[in-house]
């Protein structure tokens, strides 16, 4: 058990596989949060391989348990991904035979340091001992707790598992080739060289609202391109609203409640039979327990700044007398009331500062010396106070402190004792305006002192102001007559009467978890993605903000990405086509002069432009038009062409070829060390491709 215990310990890859056999929940207690809808008792299948829902469930239950800020929704997701990818590559296992003999299973777990290391298995040359280890599994599997010998079979397995999938990669990796005819082609891209003049009209030339893309257009385009555009079944809501706020009643109401806080209240004692007088904010001697016992937010001893003040009421409190108290005041929610504790002085500071350091000095990568560094700090001292107003640009060309030269050398809100005592005491030893110059440990300062913040101790009582139940019972009103009207008299028209604002939430994938505006809400998007529901549907969803009044908009379910998803990337493309067609118009002649003439555009060159690196200067990549400049003969013209940019005529004048190389080596090991570093991935994404993969994590 000690080496169990030394895995579970160092390796998170092995926990999981472990912590996975010994957790065992019932379905029912996994999925609280939701479950399979309809009775269906699988998650999806891979290939006809079925995901069963029980196994999957605990998975998720125990990938939740590991992960402290992992959602049920990023779990589900997350071991699906390895469910799936466990599927496929098994398959692919079995395909090509790839299988691990006990011993290789051995030599592969020996590898791990805390059993290889560990005592139980040196024998007295300090020698990793098979015999050793194999007693010790016999062992585990003569066990008379049965759950001692699975877990260590989930070990062996997980370690199977990972073997199988590296020898695999391995033979992925070993398959990648480059022919001397790749590396040779590789050289001869990146250095054949061509020389050519061009004449272009940018699409720019064309305003976009001369060229209209209808969303058919674009739907027309998405379906030419299939797997470019391939997507997830997606939905479409709109909702409404209805949050649970305090009404002004409510507001009102609370002001009772702090006043109590304010004056103090007489309360009947029933231990004395007699009434007492609770002491108010006003009179208690003890301010911080009065704080305590009476305030949603607790007592905060922090001195504070004006600017730090609640913006709107910042005078107001700023200016308090001892022991005055300032309020009732709505802050963030709650009704509050302060009370002036205590004033300090020059509590805080604002200064801005130059560093120049020296060799040696901490943190430092200058090369000057200490002599050095001085003398240019009292050149910038000089300029610093004949010109106050620059030091901001005097920081940012010189000082050498990172983390405030970008903003002009300023530090704000500078406490006491906050930094190394010579600035320290410069700082609060000297009047706002003071421009002076002191040394530490990191160099030469030259420091200006911009302003000082007298400070105050506040006593603030503050009681958050919740709705009452009448005005929640009004709101659950409000929000059932709502979606009652909406579905009699529709959606929009019932939104458009009560004023109410109708938010879209757009492309929602059924294993999604969020709703822009509302957070996590699987319970709307389970519903969205029921097939039962049928476009149209209006709902009402209870949610931690109050009521929702959600409509399905539209569902897609055609695979391919949606019009108003695609609109960003396509419209310009389309736009551009349109675009072309008009400037193809103005640019009419057979030769670049004539070309230049009729669509006034200069004659401009392009000079040893490789296809390896397709970037025209000032213009930007155009792969097609320096193609086409290769293809061309010496002094050929060619026929206008629609670039990414804009549409050319090009002539070429020159082309250099490589010079000849005496190997291809360099290029070969480039290419394939690039293709190889991607291969399991791009092998993997294939498979993936290729498979059948139903998909029922919407059901959740």
């Amino acid at each position: 058990m000690a080496v169990l215990s030394k895995i579970r310990q160092r390796s998170f890859f092995l926990i999981v596989i472990i912590a996975l056999a010994l957790f065992s929940f019932v379905l029912a207690d996994v999925i609280k949060g939701g479950g399979f809808s309809g009775g269906s008792n699988d998650v999806g299948s891979v290939n006809g391989e079925e995901i069963a829902a029980q196994g999957f469930m605990q998975k998720v239950a125990q990938a939740e348990k590991q992960g402290q800020s992992t959602t049920n929704t990023q779990a589900v997701n997350s071991v699906w991904e390895q469910e799936v990818r466990s599927i496929l590559l098994n398959e692919e296992f079995e395909k090509l035979g790839i299988r691990i003999g006990n011993e290789q299973l051995i030599n592969i777990i020996k590898t791990d340091p805390n059993i290889a290391q560990n005592p139980q298995f040196v024998n007295e040359a300090g020698q990793f001992d098979e015999n050793k280890f194999k007693e010790f599994v016999k062992s585990k599997r003569n066990d008379p707790n049965p759950e001692t010998w699975n877990q260590w079979k989930n070990y062996e397995n997980s370690v199977e598992k990972y073997a199988k999938e590296l020898m695999y990669n391995n033979m992925i990796k070993g398959g990648m080739y480059v022919t001397k005819a790749e590396g040779k082609f590789k050289h001869e891209i990146d250095n054949n060289k061509v020389d050519f003049d061009f004449v272009t009209l940018p699409y720019t030339n064309i305003n976009d609202d001369e060229v209209k893309v209808s969303d058919d257009e674009i739907m027309a385009y998405i379906k030419k391109y299939p797997k470019k555009y391939k997507s997830d079944n997606t939905v479409n809501i709109d909702y409404v609203l209805f949050e649970n706020k305090p009404s002004k009643e409510d507001e009102d109401a609370m002001i009772v409640t702090v006043n109590n806080a304010l004056y103090g209240k007489i309360e009947y004692n029933e231990s004395t039979g007699k009434n007492d007088t609770l002491a108010g904010l006003k009179t208690v001697a003890n301010i911080g327990e009065f704080v305590n016992a009476n305030s949603d937010i607790k007592f905060d001893s922090t001195y504070l700044a004006k600017k730090d003040l609640p913006i709107d009421f910042q005078e107001q409190l700023f200016n308090l007398g001892n022991g005055e108290v300032f309020g009732p005041y709505v802050f963030n929610g709650h009704q509050c009331l302060s009370r002036m504790i205590g004033r300090k002085p020059n509590a805080s500071a604002k200064a801005s500062h130059i560093l120049i350091s020296y060799s040696g000095a901490p943190q430092s990568t200058a090369t000057r010396t200490k002599d050095e560094a001085k003398t240019l700090a009292n050149d910038l001292l000089a300029q610093a106070k004949a010109n106050p107003s620059n030091f901001a640009a005097l920081a940012l060309t010189n000082s050498e402190d990172p983390g405030s030269k970008n903003n002009g050398g300023e530090y704000d809100n500078i406490t006491p004792g906050q930094m190394v005592p010579t600035f320290n005491d410069f700082i609060f030893n000297n009047s706002i305006g003071s421009i002076g110059l002191v040394e530490t440990d990191f160099g030469f300062h030259v420091i200006k002192v911009s302003d000082k913040y007298n400070a105050v101790l506040l006593g603030t009582i503050a009681q958050k102001i919740e709705p009452s139940e009448t005005t929640i019972d009004q709101i659950y009103t409000e929000a059932s007559k709502f979606e009652a009207d909406a579905n009699e008299k529709g959606f929009e028209s019932v939104a458009e009467k009560n004023k109410a604002t109708v938010v879209p939430s757009t492309n929602i994938k059924g294993y999604d978890e969020y709703i822009q505006g509302l957070g996590v809400q699987r319970e709307i998007i389970r519903w969205a993605h029921n097939s039962e529901n049928a476009t149209g549907s209006i709902k009402r969803f209870d949610v931690p903000q109050g009521y929702v009044i959600a409509k399905l908009k539209s569902k897609n379910e055609t695979g391919l990405i949606s019009v108003e998803m695609a609109k960003d990337v396509v419209s310009p493309i389309l736009r551009n086509e349109k675009k072309a067609e008009l400037i193809r118009k103005k640019m009419s002649g057979t030769t670049l002069e004539a070309v230049s003439q009729s669509s006034k555009a200069t004659i401009s060159n392009a000079t040893a432009v490789a296809v390896g690196s397709p970037v025209l200067p000032n213009i930007g990549t155009e792969p097609k038009i320096i193609g086409a400049a290769f293809s061309l003969k010496p002094n050929t013209t060619s026929k206008l062409i629609d670039g990414n940019s804009g549409v050319y005529m090009i002539r070429t004048k020159s082309i250099t070829k490589a010079p000849e190389a005496a190997n291809y080596n360099s290029f070969i090991s480039q290419e394939k060390t690039q293709q190889s570093s991607s291969a399991q991935t791009r092998a993997y994404q294939a498979i993936k491709d290729k498979a059948d993969i139903k998909d029922n994590r919407a059901k959740f």
